[in-house]
């Protein structure tokens, strides 16, 4: 039985793009560093995304690939990465994105944890002020024609931030966000991983504020290197979301100024209602909780080079490949 060659060894030129080398192969799509060929961006260094052959005579990968191409091409923020083109060609439908040269937030806070190193508060304030900006932008995005867009992320981790060597933060995938039409969600299947999911997501009720749930998750994680909701099972994790049991952030770090662990309960409260109303308002009740000098883009890529060095030879982030539409614990 013959088999589809390798395109990392034999298909070197995918259209404009000469493909370098592999950065990660998930379920739905595989990643490749590549170099544009022609055209404005000649000699730029890209990340390919491709849905993968045996899945393009599947309509709902299909659709799910084609709409993150849709949302993402419509979105133009400095802390959002960036699709460059997107497209069909010989039956490979492809995404190109900017290639973010540095970490994923979930690779700095699992080496955190093992050098038992927690973050400066400043840090992790600004990055979670940073993170809710990006989706600021998002849920109130429009169209080429200045209709709402009504975009939900839906799975915001922090597997999903990505840090460059320079200190840039961009949030990326946006491969299982969801559409709000006439306040309605879209194509409303719960999705996500299980730890960021809000109490409402987990029966189906899908709004922005599934989003600043999941920002409050990894806001929590980055002040305390834990995620606030766990379990051995999705089911036992999803038990804990619903009864919104944690250890307040104060009994894990002790430094956490009160008024910080104020907004953490607030964005965990029990009723919606009585949340944050937009990430725009949760933004800028953390504005106050960190300093500028501190928080800073230079000061963030100064500790992402203390924690791997310049020369770990860890692979560089770019937009993760993970099953589209899993909620499985990571």
């Amino acid at each position: 039985m013959s088999q589809t060659p390798s395109p990392s060894k034999t298909q070197r030129v995918f259209g404009h793009y000469e493909i370098l080398s592999v950065l990660g192969k998930g379920g739905m799509a595989e990643v490749y560093r590549a170099r544009v060929l022609s055209g404005p961006r000649e000699g730029w260094t890209v990340a390919l995304k491709r849905l993968l052959p045996a899945l393009t005579a599947d309509p709902e990968s299909v659709s799910l690939f084609s709409r993150e191409a849709q949302l993402s091409k419509q979105l133009h923020h400095p802390n959002i990465v960036t699709v460059l083109d997107a497209g069909e060609l010989e039956g490979i439908y492809f995404i190109v994105m900017e290639l973010v040269d540095g970490r994923d937030l979930g690779q700095i806070l699992r080496r955190c944890k093992v050098r038992g190193i927690p973050l400066p508060l400043d840090f992790a304030v600004y990055l979670g002020k940073v993170l809710l900006e990006a989706l600021a932008y998002a849920h109130a995005a429009t169209g080429p024609q200045g209709e709402p867009l009504g975009i939900v992320h839906c799975d915001v981790s922090p597997s999903n931030l990505f840090i460059s060597r320079v200190g840039e933060i961009k949030l990326g995938d946006f491969g299982v966000s969801r559409v709000l039409v006439d306040g309605k969600l879209q194509e409303g299947e719960v999705l996500g991983k299980p730890y960021y999911l809000s109490p409402e997501s987990l029966l189906g009720q899908v709004s922005p504020e599934a989003d600043l749930w999941a920002a409050t998750v990894v806001l929590y994680e980055l002040m305390t290197l834990e995620r606030p909701f766990t379990g051995a099972t999705p089911d036992e994790v999803f038990q804990a979301i619903r009864s919104r049991r944690y250890r307040p952030l104060r009994e894990l770090r002790p430094d956490v100024p009160e008024a910080l662990e104020d907004v953490v309960r607030r964005a965990f409260s029990e009723r919606p209602e009585d949340r944050f109303t937009s990430a725009e308002s949760f933004a800028q009740a953390l504005a106050p909780h960190y300093d500028e000098r501190v928080g800073t883009p230079l000061a963030i890529a100064a500790v992402v080079r203390g924690l791997f060095g310049a020369s770990d030879d860890a692979p560089a982030s770019t937009p993760p490949v993970a099953p589209t539409g899993t909620s499985r614990a990571e």
